[in-house]
């Protein structure tokens, strides 16, 4: 049978900003593994104040969703990230994953896990890798903290330090660092948002192209591109009996290699089967668990 994934099942992350509460319930509706409550970019700096009380006295507290909720704060480093630090200390309702932007090295990690640990059981740390140090002691970042369970790839911030184009070939080495760092921790990588909102079939190329180098899903910023992006980092009906055919094989030959329609199957291909199937079975359960809370809102809405 199919085991767990490394990390929640994150095709998508959908970003939004905290000073927006009216956007939670579309994102929420867009059918993202995630959505993401900014503090952090998406916000003004004579707005982060509002937007903080916002985010832990509003947003939060209503956060009823079977889909995860991750807050963005600001660089725990700076004097407004200390601010969000305070608030997530003494939050009665506490996110499920905090998304750390701005990460230079290992003990920013290892130091907030420890702060942030005893908040909440299954609270989950997102160190962002967006910053050259941070790139360059991303495998180190990434197992900083059995809080880790995930890796952000931030190709905004980092091609501006590189002086990059925000291209895939410019960044293709970064985004290879990135994977690397997050499978030596076992977890997923998201990749960087497609900053163009009216090219959809460049971010249908970028989203498969980043699912082929080894991401496990990709950030967006309008819940137009949540579509795109989960059917790059769902398994295809082609993908799924292929690897049932290699499972198949491999239970036939009494797991001894094998050529099955013309390919090897192995230890390492029987490995891959096995994840491509977990993945059709947690994107599966997602759906059930979308219908289901389709259907308690239908019903609390007769009831009212």
């Amino acid at each position: 049978m199919p085991g767990p994934l490394p990390s929640p099942l994150r095709r998508s992350l959908l970003f939004f900003p905290a000073d927006r509460p009216d956007r939670f319930a579309k994102a929420v509706a867009s059918g993202a593994d995630a959505v993401c409550i900014d503090l952090e970019d998406g916000v003004a700096a004579q707005a982060k104040d509002a937007a903080r009380d916002i985010a832990f006295g509003r947003i939060l507290p209503e956060a009823r969703s079977r889909v995860e909720v991750i807050l963005r704060i600001n660089d725990p480093m700076t004097d407004v990230g200390r601010l969000d630090l305070d608030a997530l200390c003494i939050a009665a309702s506490p996110p499920d994953a905090v998304m750390i932007p701005k990460v230079d090295a290992a003990g920013e990690v290892s130091w907030l896990g420890g702060l942030l640990g005893p908040l909440a059981p299954g609270l989950r740390l997102i160190p962002t890798i967006e910053t050259a140090r941070a790139l360059m002691a991303a495998e180190e970042i990434a197992c900083a903290s059995d809080l880790v369970g995930g890796l952000l790839f931030g190709g905004v911030d980092l091609s501006v330090e590189l002086g990059c184009a925000l291209d895939w070939e410019p960044l293709l080495y970064a985004r290879s660092r990135v994977v690397h760092a997050a499978a030596l921790a076992k977890v997923e990588a998201v990749d960087v948002p497609f900053m163009n909102l009216e090219d959809e079939s460049a971010l249908a190329r970028e989203a498969a192209a980043a699912r082929r180098l080894g991401f496990g899903g990709k950030a967006a910023i309008h819940p137009r591109q949540i579509p795109a992006i989960n059917d790059a980092f769902s398994p295809s009906r082609a993908e799924i009996e292929r690897a049932l055919a290699v499972l198949a094989a491999n239970e036939a030959s009494g797991g001894a290699a094998i050529a099955s329609e013309g390919a090897l199957v192995d230890v390492p291909v029987v490995k891959a089967a096995l994840l491509t199937l977990g993945r059709a079975d947690a994107i599966k359960a997602k759906r059930r668990e979308r219908r289901a809370e389709s259907g308690e809102q239908r019903a609390e809405s007769s009831e009212q």
